[in-house]
């Protein structure tokens, strides 16, 4: 069994409400709002869309499957 490791961007803390920051492989990073169901970009300031999310989500699984 192995383990790798994703690149860490600590402008991003944790944010009452929110839950993360998760980042991804490209250097994204997301927080989650239960509230509405969907993923915050703060880079842009809008909610990320699901087929988005999917797609970064698909990034770290076949980067964990190399």
């Amino acid at each position: 069994m192995g383990y790798r490791t994703f690149e860490r961007n600590d402008k991003y803390q944790a944010r009452k409400g929110l839950e993360g920051p998760f980042n991804y492989p490209n250097g994204q990073v997301l927080y989650y709002d239960p509230k509405e169901g969907k993923y915050y970009d703060p880079t842009t300031d809008f909610y990320v869309e699901h087929d988005d999310v999917l797609d970064l989500m698909a990034t770290v699984f076949t980067t964990l499957s190399k």
